[in-house]
């Protein structure tokens, strides 16, 4: 893992999460993102361009947070960027071949009620890009111990688990499967191939309406220091990400969540 893309919002947690960011990314020698996204306005009234400013505004706000935190000895690169959000996310990692993304659950939301708000759901939801979520106030640690839960351990995508192996070796963690059997499994979902089987040290069953009840279940009998779940179209979040935002009352994790693309 050599790249890592924190975009940053305007939220009480900023400064915590990129401290995170920070201490994860030295821990694997990797360099640091740290991005804003602006959007160009014309001055009402006016055809004067402001862009600029923003820019400039945007650039300011962010050396200004990086001021704040112990950089050790991490290279940080700290970018303006104009469009719109998620496909200017989407470029930034294409052009710094990104590895993954590190996000707080609310970038811009403040609403307590919120796992994750509308900005931070967009990055898990419609972006192909791994991501880590890092609950408020989270504290790095190094990682022990990894759930990673899915419905089906079909893999079709080359390089898909490349995050958590990246993780795992990292920290010598010890990744543990939950393969979990919801109204949607077909027959031959809980077939591992080498690759997978290579990573996981323990695989459990349950059965559940869904993955995330299949966690509830078995999360305090594997106490792990990272939740690992997978993106696809009737995954680990299902219906919770149609609206991008997640409510706490549907899905809420005090540890951090590791998000990878589709594996089929």
């Amino acid at each position: 893992m050599k790249n890592i893309l924190v975009p940053v919002g305007a939220s009480t947690n900023a400064l915590s999460n990129l401290q995170y960011a920070v201490d994860f990314a030295e821990a694997f020698g990797a360099k640091l993102y740290v991005v804003q996204v602006y959007n160009v306005y014309t001055k009402a009234g006016t055809m004067i361009k402001i862009d600029h400013i923003l820019e400039q505004d945007t650039l300011d706000y962010l050396n200004d947070l990086v001021s704040k935190v112990n950089t050790k000895n991490v290279e940080i690169i700290v970018k303006a960027l104009k469009g719109k959000f998620v496909d200017t996310i989407e470029l930034a990692c294409k052009a710094a071949e990104i590895d993954l993304i590190l996000i707080e659950p609310r970038i811009y939301s403040e609403d307590e009620d919120l796992f994750l708000g509308k900005t931070s759901g967009k990055i898990v939801k419609q972006t192909t890009i791994p991501t880590l979520i890092i609950p408020d106030g989270y504290v790095y640690k190094p990682i022990e111990t990894i759930l990673m839960a899915v419905k089906s351990a079909l893999i079709k995508k080359e390089g898909v688990l490349n995050p958590l192996k990246a993780i795992k070796d990292n920290f010598k963690a010890v990744v543990n499967l939950l393969l979990v059997k919801t109204p949607y499994y077909s027959e031959g979902d809980f077939n591992i191939n080498d690759e997978l089987s290579n990573i996981v040290s323990e695989i459990s069953y349950s059965e559940n309406p869904t993955t995330y009840h299949g966690v509830l279940e078995h999360y305090k009998s594997h106490n792990p220091d990272m939740l690992c779940v997978v993106r696809r179209k009737r995954g680990f979040f299902m219906k919770k990400w149609e609206k991008n935002q997640i409510y706490k009352k549907d899905f809420n994790s005090s540890l951090p969540v590791l998000v990878l693309s589709e594996l089929k």
